[in-house]
């Protein structure tokens, strides 16, 4: 694909608005990983000291973020997404994981009540692929795909608001759960399978509690003493 025609005003900014377009079109949709910085030169026309400093802009504002080793992922896909996803990253971690169970516990009770049958099939999908990530010790590959359950949880609300605020977070409390992640089990494995059972039998309280059992514990132990 030919990289567009850019002139030399304003490069650096030129080029930024085509990154962002690429987030919020869905052409980079989020968590995943953008292209290597020599594929976006070449796709661009953009210089090498150009692409950086778009992706660095992105990455302060919110937008991307980079990891170690890795490469760098779509964690959102709004400056205002961003800015409360900002706000939520300054408070404790006690507040953000709250925050997470009011969100997830609302979110499994409305998706017992709407999820259609591709929901309840997907959700069976993910709950297999977050038992198999536990097979690795990738700490962010568990993560991932943790979220990705969670977020189908929420997409199964059919709640387009709802969608865009947890969306908005979602890189928050990925950073959060990283302190979870580490054992050698995966403790929580029976609660996921009962939530997604409560779900898909069309439960709002089970789901609900279900969901409290499962973040409730990890809150306790982020209070402060």
């Amino acid at each position: 694909m030919p990289g567009p025609n850019l002139d030399r005003a304003a490069l650096g900014t030129r080029v930024t608005d085509l990154f962002r377009s690429q987030v919020t079109e869905g052409a980079w949709p989020l968590g995943s990983k953008i292209p290597t910085e020599p594929e976006l030169v070449e796709w661009s026309g953009a210089g090498r000291n150009t692409v950086r400093e778009a992706i660095g802009s992105l990455v302060q504002a919110g937008i991307l973020r980079r990891e170690q080793g890795r490469g760098t992922f779509v964690v959102s896909t709004s400056d205002l997404r961003s800015s409360v996803s900002r706000r939520v990253a300054a408070t404790s971690r006690r507040d953000s994981l709250e925050l997470r169970l009011a969100l997830d516990a609302a979110s499994a009770r409305i998706a017992a009540v709407r999820r259609t049958e591709a929901d309840a099939e997907r959700l069976a999908t993910l709950l297999d692929a977050r038992r198999d990530a536990w097979t690795g010790g990738d700490a962010h590959e568990r993560v991932r795909a943790d979220s990705a359950l969670h977020r189908a949880v929420v997409g199964a609300t059919h709640n387009a608001l709802l969608q865009e605020v947890y969306e908005g977070l979602l890189g928050v409390f990925e950073e959060v759960q990283l302190h979870d992640v580490t054992g050698e089990t995966d403790d929580l494995a029976q609660l996921h399978a009962d939530l997604v059972e409560a779900i898909v039998d069309g439960d709002p309280d089970r789901a609900a509690a279900t969901m409290s059992t499962l973040l409730q514990p990890i809150i306790n132990r982020a209070a402060p003493a």
